[in-house]
């Protein structure tokens, strides 16, 4: 009768519980691993004969018949070494070295090393969900080396860390689980830059806080040197911490892409990522042959900084469009199709012209009018359209620099964006999203309503701007947001005219 270890295998950012079926057969003795398993599953059985003989054990060697393991559902690509423990593991139940009738209900998840010892694995947070959502079981062995990343998930599940393959055994047969390592402190990250060290521009300090407080992305124009790039920098420093929810989704993230550690064991503050402008569009957008988060990934529920927006690769900067929309990254391959995460803020910089002081009062621009024109076209309408918050930064006059005098710190602002996020979420607390720049059309039909006055001021705005139906929906959310920072239960005139001042009608 075969033996079944429930496993798990993961997919882009997603786990899928896996059983190891193992089996003894008649015929040419050996291990034989069936079920879709990439180059580490097949490698697997080399590294679990050595392990076992290592560890006094009798290895698959030492039996003259054939073992068979299949890994099921067969249909389901099987990646990674994780699979080198329940492999094990079924192989020492199959020939009665060990047995599991004391533990039922477990999961099992691991890579050997030679000497029997159990290594890291990337992707344990997603797997642990996994196990979680399953409920029939409700314990899960992992590496001791995992703990740290994997206590984050202790309340909803028993985490069982093992060090090596007698550990595990004598847990099996014993229930026996040495000494817990300590679960380090949640990691504290204080920001760099707080954003009352940067002098002047206030306008452009309230748009950074509407677009923090609602989620919207931005676009920071203006000539080099103006500051764009660390008013981007100081974003984090007035956006609001990760809620649990949004950690374990972030973190699981980090988990696939092999990011945590033991002093970074899971992420609890914002993800601000910053690639730069020569990267390919599978390290922006994720994908490959072994497909991986890409950087709008890593970037979920934070902020994705793009300076020098237009000279990111044309590709990269139009395959923005569904991220910007939906939240989500679809990533097809011949193999498979997955949708991964990506409800970031983009917060984007670039200059007027390829020299840079277009319309600066102080340079002059060298650039010919047709220059200017294609430099602005490599960012297309259809992705403007989708930015809700688009500023000018002005330059700083000198005086201004020398004699600045620290304003609104990043900690008060920061009040301003927890309440106003306080109230969206009591708002969509029957809804699947989390801030004003998520809402759909039936949600802006019933929380954006706008008086008499208000839908004069849009109508003429929309006859003399040509607005989209895309950028007028995204007017009213940035009102709603603007309203929110003011705690207002309505938008009124003044929350929609400063709204309809961030959107770029040059487009």
């Amino acid at each position: 009768m075969a033996v079944k270890i429930l496993c798990a295998t993961t997919i882009g950012i997603e786990a899928h519980l896996i059983r190891a079926e193992v089996d003894l057969a008649p015929g040419l003795p050996g291990l034989h691993i069936v079920g879709l398993g990439d180059k580490a599953v097949e490698e697997s059985k080399e590294r679990i004969n050595v392990a076992l003989k290592n560890s006094g054990l009798k290895p698959p060697s030492s039996f003259h018949k054939k073992i068979i393991v299949n890994l099921a559902p067969a249909d389901l690509k099987k990646e990674g070494s994780g699979f080198d423990l329940p492999i094990a593991l079924g192989f020492l139940c199959a020939t009665e070295q060990v047995s599991l009738k004391n533990i039922p209900n477990h999961c099992f998840v691991g890579e050997l090393g030679l000497d029997g010892s159990l290594q890291r694995i990337h992707g344990i947070a997603p797997i642990i969900m996994a196990a979680i959502k399953h409920h029939e079981y409700a314990n899960i062995v992992i590496p001791r080396v995992n703990y740290a990343e994997a206590s984050f998930f202790k309340d909803s599940i028993r985490i069982i860390p093992v060090e090596n393959i007698l550990e595990l055994i004598e847990y099996c047969e014993k229930g026996i689980v040495s000494d817990i390592p300590a679960i380090p402190d949640a990691p504290s990250i204080t920001p760099e830059l707080d954003i009352s060290e940067i002098a002047g521009l206030e306008s452009i300090k309230r748009a950074l806080s509407i677009a923090a407080a609602g989620g919207h992305h931005m676009l920071l124009k203006g000539s080099p040197g103006t500051g764009k790039t660390i008013l981007a920098k100081a974003l984090p420093s007035i956006l609001p911490p990760l809620s649990k929810d949004e950690s374990q989704e972030v973190t699981a993230i980090y988990s696939i892409a092999g990011l945590l550690s033991r002093e970074l064991p899971w992420v609890t503050q914002r993800p601000f990522r910053q690639p730069h402008h020569s990267a390919s569009a599978s390290a922006i957008i994720g994908g490959g042959s072994n497909p991986r988060p890409g950087e709008i990934s890593l970037a979920h529920r934070g902020v994705l900084f793009l300076d020098e927006f237009p000279e990111f690769h044309r590709d990269v900067i139009e395959a923005l469009r569904q991220p910007l929309e939906d939240g989500v990254i679809s990533v097809l391959r011949a193999k498979q199709n997955m949708t991964m995460p990506a409800r970031f803020m983009l917060v984007a910089a670039m200059n007027p012209c390829l020299c840079g002081y277009y319309g600066d009062p102080k340079h002059p621009c060298s650039c010919s009018m047709q220059t200017i024109q294609k430099y602005q076209r490599k960012v297309s309408g259809p992705i403007l359209d989708r930015i809700d918050i688009v500023v000018q930064v002005p330059r700083i006059p000198i005086a201004n620099l020398l004699h600045h005098k620290n304003t609104q710190e990043s900690s008060f602002l920061r009040e301003q964006v927890i309440r106003a996020r306080a109230i969206q979420q009591e708002r969509f607390r029957k809804n699947n999203i989390h801030t004003n720049s998520e809402m759909g059309l039936n949600n802006i039909k019933n929380f954006c309503a706008i008086g008499t006055s208000s839908e004069a001021i849009l109508m003429q705005s929309e006859k003399q701007f040509l607005l989209s139906p895309r950028a007028i929906h995204r007017i009213l959310k940035v009102s709603r947001t603007i309203a929110d920072l003011d705690s207002s239960d309505s938008i009124a005139d003044i929350h929609l005219t400063e709204a309809l001042q961030y959107r770029d009608f040059t487009i």
